[in-house]
């Protein structure tokens, strides 16, 4: 924790990333942030006790820089950041769809990239961060990643071609857990609950159901079966769950948001 790591773009994933850093006991000194307006960056160092610097500095001043900007921002910060950048920084991307092969091409040759697929339940310390390596990163720049991000959560190594898929089921995951709550909260009032008890009844399940999935190591057709008795009203609804080609749904959502990972990649945002 003697390196400097700059977050460049700190939004929403970035101030949560940099809050977990810090109390992870990364010493705030040894942290610099980037910012388009500067009454945002004058809140995050209000907040943190950071310093707000420009993306040129922060390349020139960092061991690791975290890239936090959006896909289509990607391009135009590497120009930014190119003149600055020596073989021995570190190179983070936490941009969804954007190869480490696409940043290595605009960095000084043999620069390292990790390439970094968090998702929003980072805000609360229970993220999920997908990590692979380019071409040029080393096992030690994976577990300096994963040193990071492990402060806001969990993470897991996959190979960089596995990327669009963990974005799929990872990144994206969160919105689909809340479209089903939402569905829920509508067929509770439906069946006459109140919104908020219909609200707290699902939010509540689902919280149980996570941790018994996680704590148990039990297969979730395990863990569905100790619920689904026999003629009674938990198979009755997982039977229309399938009559209505629910799972088959799924599979064809995950499979899109895949190839919206891929079109990404490729440029065509």
């Amino acid at each position: 924790m003697t390196q400097t790591v700059a977050i460049l773009g700190t939004g929403k994933i970035g101030e949560a990333l940099l809050s977990g850093m810090i109390r992870a006991g990364w010493p705030t000194g040894h942290l610099l942030v980037t910012t388009r307006r500067s009454e945002r960056a004058e809140e995050l160092r209000t907040r943190y006790g950071v310093e707000a610097v420009s993306n040129a500095d922060a390349a020139k001043r960092a061991d690791t820089l975290i890239l936090a900007v959006k896909p289509q921002d990607m391009a135009k910060l590497l120009e930014e950041l190119a003149p600055h950048i020596t073989p021995d920084r570190l190179v983070i991307s936490a941009a969804a769809g954007i190869t480490t092969t696409f940043i290595e091409e605009r960095l000084t040759a043999r620069t390292p990239v990790v390439r970094v697929m968090p998702n929003t339940p980072v805000l609360v310390d229970e993220g999920m961060s997908v990590i692979s390596a380019g071409g040029h990163a080393t096992q030690d720049h994976l577990a300096h990643a994963e040193e990071i991000f492990g402060g806001v959560g969990k993470t897991l190594r996959v190979p960089e071609s596995q990327q669009d898929a963990a974005t799929a089921l990872s990144g994206s995951g969160p919105a689909y857990f809340y479209f089903l709550v939402e569905a829920m909260t509508d067929a509770g009032i439906l069946l006459g609950l109140p919104r908020a008890q219909a609200h707290d009844l699902i939010v509540q399940a689902a919280i149980g159901a996570a941790v018994m999935l996680r704590d148990s190591g039990e297969h979730p057709v395990k863990l569905r079966e100790a619920v689904t008795s026999p003629a009674g009203t938990t198979i009755s609804a997982i039977r229309e769950l399938e009559n209505h080609g629910v799972r088959a749904a799924l599979i064809a959502a995950l499979e899109a948001a895949r190839d919206r990972s891929r079109e990404l990649a490729s440029g065509n945002g």
